[in-house]
């Protein structure tokens, strides 16, 4: 409940039966509050204080029923590191675990730099494992520290700044410049920032929900602030074309029984434009195969690599819905027939795992990024010249979907309806993909020119016109 100005302060209520006769009672809003004392005159001292914050205006707390000014003082001696502990308790029952593991990592960097004194600190990588490994991971607050986290933890109980003090631009630009920053003090990505920055206005709005500031404002709306520069555009040098494409795949397939597992996996990535994580996961259930013509996937999420400090049930992947989507939406991809044919006969000839996935380990695992960044790498290394190698082209398995969407565009797709396949908003479209968008509208404007050359001087149709059916 909020503060309010709704106070009501009775008499001192005197219990002779009782070890403390002398009980102060007021009302704050529809909540009563009480306090008991063993002698009159403290009850009194007590009452004259309420009375007083009463008198000058201001407001009080229903929940705690003590004056703001009372409140603050209270609140001041809370520390930045033991807010962030609370703010990590009070959400990871109900994170995911990849969320769990972006909030650990963003107020590692974050709290190191919100500290009294340098005098003594642990070294920053000692610091930042204490942090990200023990402090802000809960599935591990039962077990032992090891002598020097817990030597590191001590020292940032004793020194981390109250979070009152973030109320102070100066102190907050200490936070925003700290989740800017790499350790190895290297300008952080422009993306990073932004997902660091975003945790540090959550636990700031705790902050301002449980009344810690002297207004309740988020200091962050009140700083301004630039993500360091970086480019999210897709650089038109990493985009293989449909060729070179093809020419990875059979890279990939020349690799043995592992090679022919995989080759639909990477096909996954560019004719479906799909993210890793969905193509790890997907499942026969997901896929409409039909003997000829399109067919199509309705993707409904993907399994992440987490690690097993993170998960409830100790796996070291995690199965999440689609990115930017609610949990139980769904996206169709249409998919075109050569590619049908491959997944027919990956099929038949592989199978699929227990659950219905259609790529896995020898085991029957979930295929690791590392096991097929090396089948990739592998491909290119055999298939690419030195020059290309040495390349952006297709460095990533990721560089796939980015080459699958570009074709798309390239080939005239309508912007949104690439955007709805791939997964995108329109605006994240535009934005990333921009560069290709530019390429694609120059071709855009030599057909244009070729169409007006049809209709200027000798080629033009005999009385031909602007409007005129050709």
């Amino acid at each position: 409940m909020p503060l309010t100005y709704d106070v009501r302060i009775y008499s001192i209520e005197t219990r002779r039966d009782r070890p403390k006769p002398y009980r102060v009672r007021w009302l704050v809003g529809t909540q009563k509050h009480s306090k008991s004392y063993t002698v009159k005159a403290q009850a009194d001292g007590r009452r004259s204080e309420l009375m007083t914050a009463l008198r000058k205006g201001e407001q009080f707390d229903a929940e705690t029923g003590l004056p703001a000014s009372e409140l603050r003082a209270q609140n001041g001696s809370v520390t930045w590191y033991e807010h962030t502990r609370a703010y990590i308790d009070r959400r990871w029952d109900r994170l995911p675990a990849k969320s769990r593991r972006n909030d650990a990592d963003a107020l590692a960097t974050i709290t190191p730099a919100l500290v009294k004194t340098a005098a003594g600190q642990p070294s920053p990588r000692l610091l930042r494992t204490a942090l990200y490994a023990w402090a802000y991971n809960k599935s591990r607050w039962d077990e032992e520290l090891p002598d020097d986290v817990a030597s590191a933890l001590r020292w940032l109980e004793k020194n981390s700044l109250p979070v009152a003090t973030l109320e102070d631009p100066a102190t907050l630009r200490r936070a925003l410049d700290a989740l800017s920053t790499l350790l190895n003090g290297s300008p952080a990505a422009g993306r990073t920032a932004r997902r660091k920055r975003a945790c540090l206005s959550d636990v700031l709005g705790l902050a301002v929900e449980r009344r810690y500031f002297s207004l309740p404002v988020n200091p962050l709306s009140t700083v301004k602030w630039s993500a360091p520069k970086s480019t999210e555009e897709v650089d038109p040098a990493s985009v293989a074309n449909p060729r070179q494409v093809r020419s990875l795949l059979e890279g990939v397939r020349n690799q043995g029984e592992r090679g022919v597992h995989l080759e639909p996996f990477f096909g996954c990535l560019y004719y479906a434009s799909m993210r890793p994580a969905e193509a790890v996961g997907l499942t026969a259930s997901q896929c409409h195969l039909p003997e000829s013509g399109w067919g199509k996937f309705t993707l409904r999420g993907g399994i992440v690599h987490v690690g097993r400090d993170w998960t409830d049930d100790g796996r070291a992947h995690q199965d999440r819905h689609l990115k930017a989507r609610a949990a139980r939406d769904s996206r169709v991809v249409p998919i075109p027939p050569h590619f049908v044919a491959m997944l027919r006969e990956h099929i038949k000839r592989h199978g699929t795992a227990p659950d219905g996935r259609l790529f896995r380990t020898s085991r029957g695992g979930v295929i690791q990024d590392t096991g097929y960044g090396e089948v990739w790498e592998r491909a290119r290394e055999a298939v690419l010249t030195p020059e290309e190698e040495q390349s952006p082209l297709a460095r990533r398995p990721y560089d796939l979907r980015c080459a699958g969407v570009s074709f798309w565009l390239f080939s005239g797709v309508d912007p949104m309806e690439v955007a709805r396949r791939a997964g995108h908003s329109v605006a994240v479209l535009l934005r990333v993909y921009a560069k290709v968008l530019a390429q694609a509208q120059d071709r855009a404007n030599r057909q244009i020119e070729a169409g007006l050359r049809e209709w200027d001087g000798d080629g033009a149709s005999p009385g031909g016109r602007l409007g005129d059916t050709p």
